[in-house]
């Protein structure tokens, strides 16, 4: 008999119901994500988190009370485990640069395509990060010229940060600041991916950061 794939479980938050519907629907369509729970304000989404436990969750920006920024930083904060995909229609840099200094792993606009919705999913919930391409220039130009991300270390930790890491880990994390993926590293540094895997996971540990968008403006931090 073979066994089922585990599902993504995930919970959409927005606070238009045919938004919501659409958006589980979307998601519910792939056979590994499963959609446990909806919630239609940022209030609802943190009570929601700490009953179901939900793997990502895809969470809207504006809605009333506490909008969406807000709880993703209440939810990363008190589930990192949980990854937050935030989904707007508003193509401003001021909802990416809050949303990832929230914690957030993603960054997609409503009118992204819905295989692309679910990719996104499954790519949050393997550990990476997703930003709409032509945001990613303006995020790096905002944290490299002075904006900064939320601290999740000591002041000490954070003084020389690169010095925690070993040479090999040092060659591993000047790749992810170029843009290269685990695959284009491999191939690169002539290493297994398992190493790769191991190496990327340890420099996220040593330098308290969630994923690769915050690799790479770390990096560029460094270089100014």
């Amino acid at each position: 008999m073979t066994a089922s794939i585990p599902s993504i479980r995930v919970l959409v938050v927005d606070d238009q119901e045919l938004v919501r519907m659409g958006s589980a629907l979307t998601l519910d369509s792939a056979v590994d994500i499963e959609v446990v729970g909806e919630a239609a304000t940022g209030e609802e989404a943190i009570r929601r988190v700490r009953e179901l436990k939900p793997d990502v969750v895809l969470m809207d920006v504006r809605m009333p009370g506490m909008g969406g920024i807000e709880a993703t930083r209440i939810i990363t904060t008190a589930r990192p485990a949980t990854r937050v995909l935030i989904l707007t229609t508003f193509d401003v840099d001021e909802y990416a640069f809050g949303g990832l200094d929230a914690g957030a792993s993603a960054f997609l606009l409503k009118s992204t395509p819905p295989d692309r919705l679910q990719e996104a999913v499954r790519t949050v919930h393997a550990g990476e990060a997703v930003v709409e391409p032509r945001i990613t220039k303006q995020l790096v130009e905002h944290y490299a010229s002075g904006g900064r991300l939320r601290d999740r270390g000591g002041a000490g930790e954070r003084a020389r940060p690169l010095a925690q890491l070993s040479p090999r880990e040092l060659d591993v994390f000047g790749c992810i600041v170029a843009g290269l993926s685990n695959s284009e590293i491999c191939e690169t540094l002539h290493l297994s991916p398992a190493t790769v895997k191991t190496h990327v996971n340890r420099i996220f540990a040593k330098l308290h950061l969630r994923d690769r968008v915050h690799a790479v403006i770390l990096g560029h931090q460094l270089r100014g």
